[in-house]
């Protein structure tokens, strides 16, 4: 017998006929002999709506009121697929984020799980009860609804797997796994059995949209074994493992792309000690994440032309605070540019075999395709690209790595 979470997101339990759907698939495990845990979404849309109804209501809305209301979207599809589940003869119950409770920091709308106590989750599943639990959902320190931010079901429900000392936590999407990269833009692309925590996790924060950043790191950090599978249809999925579980690693696992980046430039910047602080430091402050940053010093050594990546979303601030202090920086122009892609090749099997970045570079350069700035890391090597050449650069990447189907 295993004990299992098992999560499913919104598009997984977007209305009654899909929620049956659940039903039916958690009905399975039980009858495997399974202890089964469940953590839910609310349904496809509910979220947008109820944050919409808290605009309209009052712009500048009370953070925990606006959780409040948000949160009631999972408190529904909880109780929903708890019905479903009573309906097949399954024991089954909803619990709340502050019935367990799921004890989190008091910071709402993004707060951070602290602690979850699981002694009665643990009883009554051993009894065989099924615990559906709304996931995206905590208890603050002052005893107020918080929520957990963006894939805050994701980490409910690995946080959980965590706290129970599950087998596996199984997260059920609309795809049945993690690909070696978009294969809506790479027709050859393949789905992986296994995937390292740290590739995965280089993976979701380059672009991928399989799983959220924070849902990984916890994974690794709790050495929870993930399966990422589809809730459509019936076929194995991805498993997200400690690397010891993996025989042989590939030297690429995968290609990332993401076209939230833009670029910034600075001409002519004086190239003095303290200049980079001056620049970043008030972006800092007005928590703008700068990612890529590369600097090219004139050749008297007076100046240096400066470039780095924003997101897109933080283009138009950048630009502002920059220019807002373009006296005391001391630049001749900024130059602030949209249109880039960053393209990023990831794999364990680069710590012990050379040449990777030389390959990437080599198969853009055939492809007549400009890299813009360069970064790299132990198990990853990013290139800034005009955005024009997102396909080209993936398909073409993709053959260079070995990583086509068949």
């Amino acid at each position: 017998m295993a004990r299992i979470v098992q999560k499913f997101g919104g598009t997984s339990v977007a209305d009654i006929d899909r929620i049956r759907a659940v039903a039916d698939r958690v009905k399975r495990e039980i009858d495997a002999g399974n202890e089964i845990a469940v953590v839910v979404s609310a349904m496809a849309g509910a979220t947008n709506q109820l944050v919409e109804w808290t605009r309209q209501t009052c712009t500048l809305h009370d953070a925990r009121e606006y959780d409040a209301v948000v949160a009631s979207g999972e408190q529904v599809t909880a109780g929903l697929l708890a019905l479903a589940l009573q309906d097949r003869g399954i024991n089954a119950r909803s619990w709340l984020g502050w019935q367990i409770p799921i004890r989190t920091d008091g910071i709402h709308g993004k707060a951070r799980i602290r602690d979850i106590p699981t002694e009665e989750l643990v009883r009554r599943m051993g009894e065989g009860q099924v615990a559906v639990v709304a996931g995206f959902q905590g208890l603050g320190p002052d005893n107020r609804i918080t929520t957990l931010g963006r894939g805050g079901s994701d980490t409910s429900a690995v946080a959980l797997a965590a706290a129970l000392q599950a087998d596996r936590c199984d997260i059920f999407t609309d795809v049945d796994g993690v690909y070696t990269t978009d294969p809506r833009i790479v027709a050859k692309a393949r789905k992986l059995d296994r995937i390292t925590y740290e590739e995965m996790l280089e993976l979701a924060s380059q672009g991928a949209k399989v799983l959220q950043t924070r849902s990984v790191e916890m994974a690794m950090n709790h050495r929870v074994r993930v399966q990422v599978l589809s809730s459509f249809i019936d076929a194995p999925g991805t498993l997200v493992v400690d690397e010891d579980e993996i025989v042989e690693q590939q030297v690429v696992s995968g290609i990332a792309y993401s076209r939230d980046e833009a670029k910034v430039t600075l001409l002519k910047v004086a190239d003095r000690p303290g200049v980079a602080a001056a620049i970043f430091g008030p972006l800092a402050e007005h928590a703008i994440n700068v990612d890529m940053i590369v600097q090219n010093i004139s050749e008297d050594g007076r100046f240096t032309d400066l470039t780095f990546t924003v997101g897109k979303a933080d283009l138009a601030r950048t630009v502002k605070v920059l220019e807002d202090r373009r006296g005391q920086l001391g630049f001749a122009a900024l130059k602030p540019d949209p249109n880039v892609v960053k393209i990023s090749v990831i794999g364990v099997g680069m710590r012990s075999h050379a040449g990777v970045a030389q390959q990437m570079f080599k198969t853009l350069a055939e492809k007549n395709i400009n890299i813009q700035v360069i970064s790299t890391s132990e198990i990853k090597v990013s290139v800034l690209l005009a955005e024009e050449y997102t396909e080209l650069a993936l398909r073409a990447l993709h053959t260079a790595y070995g990583l086509d189907a068949g």
